[in-house]
């Protein structure tokens, strides 16, 4: 409820301030300045204006509208009710910097129990608290690189089928820097799988990062592309759908340093772009250039359970000009929900969300393969995204989607300009049959005008 100021409030705040009368609040704005006529609509009443901001809505079409098959690093995902009870518990509202443990033990809790369970989705050594988004994770992971070589090693290899986002993140991160980021995208042939990376690597190289399954969907074996750079001396970084961990063999099983990934998935409706939450995990030996904000448990004076911030010291709060980055803050309320998504599903929940992604895509991509005019761009194995060359370009056909309702996949002309008319379709489990029927008939109506 809002509650004004009384004329004692407003008497007692001016007199604090030694002053007697409002007006001279604004002495220092010239006068003609002051208070200037604005062109406004005439008000309204509480009610008026809530049924306007109604109707404003209610003009925009949702995925609670509309069957999507769009994706590139944001998915619709079915998010149980209980994350957001929980989520708007008010005690989860405010925690924003728990630096008094003894007072955060709630919030602490909840950040362990998100990094353990990321920690075990990923089978890292160990989990931060989360960063902003995935292309903030990325970004961290060259700066965890480059500090963990001590900038004799000042090289980035960047896998053309990482998320443009990240690249273009990790680019901005890095200008001025000395640091060379190798970012082929436009050169490279895009068709080729992770091991066209391997000739790049060198004893200058810091890290390669690529990303499973690729920007296009693919999965590969990166066990190879991972023992290259680690014969070299590099770290292998992975950027991850935590999603499709749920079927895939986790980045710490093949002998990945750093995983980064968009936390989305696990529980966070796509908001129109955000708030997300980075994921990064890493191996131990690492764990003292990592940023970020990393939660422990111990004991504490009375021999009970405990949770504290821990390794602070690294953090640019503490140790500033010193510290490996700048980012010593969290998705504290992003990384509850995705916890609370990952312990409802439970290991077995998870499996089933991913195997229902993975045959759901594959019927769609299997339907849209027979269409004339349609093809499907690569013959390698994918989860729950793959890319199809289409007879027209991807504009008029993701009008032509949205006339009858269905939110159409990614241009991916966009980011790659040798691959104009191809559209990343995604399939998630919110997608029945009946919306995959329904975009195979629509796909066949452009094809036939």
């Amino acid at each position: 409820m809002y509650i004004p100021h009384t004329d004692i409030d407003r008497k007692e705040m001016l007199e604090a301030v030694g002053i007697q009368k409002m007006d001279d609040l604004f002495q220092q704005v010239p006068e003609k300045h002051r208070f200037p006529k604005l062109n406004l609509p005439p008000a309204l009443t509480e009610m008026e204006a809530q049924a306007e901001l109604l109707s404003y809505s209610e003009a925009n079409e949702t995925t609670r509208d509309m069957a999507c098959f769009l994706g590139a690093g944001a998915y619709n995902h079915y998010i149980p009710a209980a994350v957001d009870f929980i989520l708007r518990r008010g005690e989860f509202y405010t925690a924003y910097t728990p630096y008094q443990p003894e007072v955060s033990q709630g919030t602490l809790q909840a950040i362990f129990d998100y990094q353990s369970l990321v920690a075990a989705l990923t089978e890292m050594d160990v989990s931060n608290a989360s960063h902003y988004d995935g292309a903030t994770a990325a970004a961290e992971a060259v700066t965890l690189a480059i500090a963990q070589f001590r900038g004799k090693r000042n090289k980035v290899i960047l896998s053309p089928a990482l998320n443009p986002q990240y690249r273009q993140v990790i680019q901005t991160y890095n200008q001025g820097t000395g640091i060379e980021v190798v970012d082929l995208a436009r050169q490279a042939d895009l068709g080729a799988g992770p091991e066209a990376l391997i000739p790049l690597i060198d004893q200058q190289t810091a890290l390669v990062l690529v990303q499973y399954p690729d920007f296009f969907g693919r999965i590969y074996d990166l066990k190879p592309l991972v023992e290259a750079a680690h014969s070299r001396g590099a770290l292998l970084g992975v950027a991850v759908n935590p999603i499709a961990l749920g079927l895939l063999t986790p980045p710490g099983r093949f002998g990945a340093d750093i995983v980064v990934g968009e936390g989305q998935p696990l529980g966070i409706p796509l908001s129109a772009g955000g708030p997300y939450l980075g994921l990064f995990a890493t191996r131990k030996e690492l764990v003292r250039k990592m940023a970020g904000r990393l939660i422990g448990e111990t004991v504490d004076n009375r021999g009970q359970r405990a949770y504290v911030l821990t390794l602070t010291a690294r953090e640019q709060h503490i140790r500033r000009e010193k510290a490996t980055s700048n980012i010593c803050t969290n998705q504290a309320l992003m990384a509850l929900a995705s916890t609370v998504y990952m312990a409802l599903l439970g290991k077995h929940g998870f499996q089933e969300v991913a195997e229902a992604c993975y045959h759901k895509a594959h019927y769609a991509a299997e339907s849209i393969s027979t269409l004339d005019g349609y093809r499907l761009w690569s013959k390698d194995p994918f989860f729950n995204e793959f890319v199809v060359e289409c007879p027209v370009s991807v504009g008029e056909l993701n009008h032509h989607l949205l006339e009858n309702s269905i939110i159409g996949g990614y241009d991916l002309g966009k980011d790659y300009p040798g691959m104009g008319n191809c559209m990343l379709i995604a399939v998630t489990e919110m997608n029945s049959k009946e919306d995959i029927d329904l975009l195979v008939d629509i796909l066949a109506e452009v094809e036939n005008d």
